[in-house]
């Protein structure tokens, strides 16, 4: 994620136009973002945005899309490491790399969950889906460090430190917040094994 920067016109328009809208919905939010805003991130002419989707709430669909997307290219390369917690760790290095930009805008998908749980269209449970194949994936990594009776436990508090650590991180404007927390976590994975 960059900070508003134009989409690069490696794909299609109708992947830019995604990427742009996860993008810029991160950095506006969903009510200061207009189609024009996406359309200028992804480099495509206002109008062509209309063919690729009708409305906003379809350009928000096609954002939650990419940040699944995103979630699985991430996965594929952290399942490539040997141990999960080698894979836990590198989640947890890939967040503090995302610092500056968690520290401006806050996390890309809880920042867009928090913002859909206020509407009543069930773009909130699509969301969520999103964020459950992260939770299921950190459970599946305790579960192969032979925690299996608390797993889904382990991998709640994982996944809620993240996300407390970004609100603060945000709330008070300052990235070693995030670097803080997650060598805490490193270690507190270490003593899991």
């Amino acid at each position: 994620m960059t900070d508003s920067k134009k989409v690069r016109r490696t794909s299609g328009k109708r992947e830019r136009l995604a990427a742009a809208a996860a993008q810029v919905l991160h950095a506006q939010g969903i009510a200061q973002t207009t189609l024009a805003d996406i359309a200028e991130a992804a480099e495509v002419p206002v109008g062509n945005v209309y063919y690729y989707f009708k409305t906003k709430d379809q350009l928000v669909e096609a954002a939650i899309d990419a940040h699944g997307r995103t979630l699985a290219g991430l996965i594929t390369a952290l399942d490539e490491l040997p141990t999960p917690e080698d894979r836990l760790k590198a989640l947890l290095n890939g967040w503090v790399d995302q610092r500056e930009v968690t520290a401006r805008y806050g996390c890309p998908t809880g920042t867009l969950a928090s913002e859909l749980d206020k509407r009543a269209d069930g773009l909130d449970r699509s969301i969520a889906a999103v964020m459950r194949v992260l939770l299921d994936w950190a459970e599946a990594q305790f579960r192969q460090m032979g925690r299996a009776d608390d797993a889904r436990e382990l991998a709640v508090a994982l996944i809620a430190a993240y996300q407390g650590i970004s609100l603060l991180t945000n709330t008070f404007r300052d990235p070693e917040l995030m670097t803080t927390e997650a060598r805490r976590l490193e270690r507190w994975i270490d003593s899991l094994a």
